[in-house]
């Protein structure tokens, strides 16, 4: 159990440090984008919604074992099946995210995927959120907030480095 705990917290780890995807359009309100992604994902969702399907993984067969102990007795443990277990599947949900991806670039957004900052661009930029989206630059990256919010930051980049 600790070491499925470990795994969950190591991907969960992993997950914050990625890139972050979004819709963008440079110089749109961020509230502007927030009303036209909910009103592309209601549409998305009227023209292809939630059609869940219940599948089963197949069944998985348990060799039979021979035990022994110490004095010789041995007893034999026949195989037997165990359940595969069931789950459910949306099988709209591809369709759904490329009606929802189309609705988005008509409206003129782009699909973006950003770096997450690194710590020392983080500790530099001064804390705020970002209420319009900047022309996007080759170091533009994003800062998470403690309330969920987004930070969109082009750090300007040393010429002595360069």
């Amino acid at each position: 159990m600790k070491g499925l705990l470990g795994i969950l917290f190591l991907m969960m780890t992993l997950a914050a440090c990625g890139p972050v995807n979004m819709y963008y359009r440079p110089g749109v309100d961020v509230s502007r984008l927030n009303a036209d992604q909910t009103a592309c994902e209601v549409q998305a969702l009227k023209d292809a919604p939630v059609a869940n399907q219940i599948r089963q993984h197949p069944p998985i067969y348990v060799p039979g074992a021979r035990k022994c102990d110490a004095a010789g007795n041995c007893v034999v443990y026949p195989g037997h099946w165990v359940g595969g277990g069931f789950y459910t599947v949306d099988v709209n949900a591809g369709l759904r995210r490329r009606v929802q991806d189309m609705c988005m670039a008509r409206k003129g957004y782009d699909p973006v995927s950003l770096p997450r900052c690194p710590q020392s661009v983080v500790r530099a930029a001064p804390k705020q959120t970002t209420g319009r989206l900047p022309r996007l630059t080759e170091s533009t990256c994003v800062i998470r907030n403690d309330d969920g919010t987004w930070q969109i930051v082009n750090p300007v980049r040393s010429t002595a480095l360069q």
